[in-house]
């Protein structure tokens, strides 16, 4: 079984362990062996499934192959001789073509549910921000992945229409391949901001949000989408200023667009979608969020479909839970983490039979951030850089554009590598760029030795999921990112 296979979660202090199809499990957290003991040494999901569950564990898990929504109450035997009933999480995730499902028991339930046989069962209701925690971990090596996947397709797509004439008959083609690999590069980056739960300030601009609505409106009233949906837009005239990330917020917007397109299919009725302006001057609240005094712009999109069960709304923004065949259950919980990552809040409310509101505060900001644009011309030069990073993919990539802009590159797989290359040089190395996650020495150990080397070396750290800190912002490239970006993030260090 591969190393990976884990997911980053060994190391959880929550109980957390991986089945196989055939019901083996294949890795177990630390938090597992607090709740269940030695139990899992048969590492069978079978020796751990308790009496009282509707299904056996065979049957649950042919169950959970078919794709169908399991319960998340279960019935698990645990140290001591005891049997708790628990609330799991589980998602499934594929891995060289095989389907692993990966069960969790959020941090408080692991003490709160460990009860004896026949004991009364604690209360079910759980803190938002701790069922969020359970998919962190997975979202981690999901986004580091695909971050470094993206990468190399970007640039080496970019560098090919960099070098094609406009009128090539296959232009087309890439542009549309390097737009796909755009929207998977946000999604990945998406993950990554919504598992660090930070605000992310980078490429945030200060704009008027109704344009940005009135476009992701547009997506949904092409010809033939729905056309038994009626729209309408009720902006405030003079919005208040929000300082957001264009494609981020954008993601979000069309996200709870299309939740409220689902609600109303196939039988159709009205979509309302409105901002206002909103000064609160003392604490307040919106369906259980907590609204601090301040200045807000206020989104609101509003459908008069079927409405959602009481029992199901205060489940909406969790990771994973859908009721929505061949769903993932990801959607809300995007719209939740991007939100917050503004600094802003999110509450949903619903009337069964009356339909369901979605309403987004953010605070409103005077901040501007603009873009720097760059020509070719000025992205050249001749100094000599050291490309560190574990992926080859991204190495060749980065040999490649750069080269071609004039640099010499020097390439190495890993921090040890690097030192190596370093001291063996003979020649100033001008410029060293790292990958800040890579096995053994990692970026941050492998700078902090080049510092002691020579002080005055300039380094740029790149990394899909690791922040800086704002002072370092300058020296930081973020994955996945295009040979503009590069050349243009190499360019302004060298620079300064």
């Amino acid at each position: 079984m591969k190393a990976d296979l884990n997911f980053g979660l060994e190391n959880a202090t929550w109980p957390a362990f991986v089945v196989d199809a055939q019901g083996v499990i294949r890795r177990a957290s630390q938090g597992c062996a607090a709740l269940f003991g030695s139990l899992l040494e048969s590492s069978y999901l079978s020796s751990i499934w308790g009496p009282g569950n509707e299904l056996s564990a065979e049957q649950f898990l042919a169950r959970l192959e078919r794709g169908i929504p399991a319960q998340n109450q279960l019935r698990l035997r645990i140290r001591g001789g005891g049997v708790a009933t628990l609330h799991v999480l589980i998602c499934h995730i594929i891995r060289d073509g095989q389907k692993y499902f990966v069960f969790q028991v959020p941090p408080e339930v692991a003490v709160a549910r460990t009860e004896k046989e026949g004991a009364a069962a604690a209360d079910l209701a759980l803190a938002h921000k701790q069922k969020l925690d359970c998919a962190l971990q997975l979202t981690r090596t999901v986004a580091l992945d695909f971050n470094n996947a993206l990468t190399s397709i970007l640039v080496h797509i970019s560098h090919i229409l960099d070098q094609m004439e406009p009128t090539h008959p296959w232009r087309g083609s890439l542009v549309e391949a390097e737009k796909a690999a755009e929207k998977a590069s946000e999604i990945a980056n998406d993950l990554a901001a919504f598992s660090r739960q930070e605000k992310d300030s980078r490429s945030q601009i200060a704009g008027n949000l109704n344009m940005l609505l009135r476009r992701a409106m547009e997506l949904f009233q092409k010809p033939g989408t729905t056309a038994n949906i009626q729209w309408k837009a009720d902006f405030e005239s003079h919005p208040y200023t929000a300082t957001y990330d264009e494609a981020k917020m954008q993601q979000a917007l069309v996200k709870i667009l299309e939740n409220a397109v689902q609600a109303l299919t196939p039988g159709g009725g009205q979509i309302t979608v409105s901002t206002r302006n909103l000064e609160l001057r003392e604490p307040t609240h919106d369906q259980g969020v907590q609204l601090s005094p301040g200045a807000y712009l206020v989104i609101e999109v509003r459908d008069d479909g079927p409405g959602i069960p009481p029992d199901v709304l205060p489940r909406v923004f969790e990771p994973f839970f859908t009721t929505k065949k061949g769903h993932r259950g990801l959607g809300l919980a995007w719209v939740y983490g991007i939100i917050t990552n503004h600094g802003g809040s999110v509450a949903i409310s619903s009337t069964p039979g009356e339909g369901t509101s979605v309403r987004v505060y953010l605070p409103a900001s005077k901040r501007v951030i603009r873009d720097t644009l760059i020509d070719k011309a000025a992205l050249r030069g001749n100094e000599t850089i050291l490309m560190v990073d574990d992926e080859d993919l991204v190495l060749t990539m980065a040999q490649m554009v750069l080269s071609s802009f004039g640099y010499r590159v020097l390439t190495a797989n890993c921090g040890e590598k690097a030192l190596e290359v370093v001291q063996n040089a003979g020649e100033k190395i001008d410029l060293v760029i790292t990958d800040l996650v890579m096995p053994r020495m990692g970026g941050r150990e492998l700078i902090e030795h080049l510092r002691r080397i020579s002080p005055e070396m300039r380094i740029i750290y790149s990394s899909g999921f690791v922040r800086p800190a704002a002072e370092d912002e300058e020296f930081y490239l973020q994955k996945p990112f295009t040979s503009k970006e590069l050349l243009a993030k190499v360019r302004q260090v060298l620079a300064s």
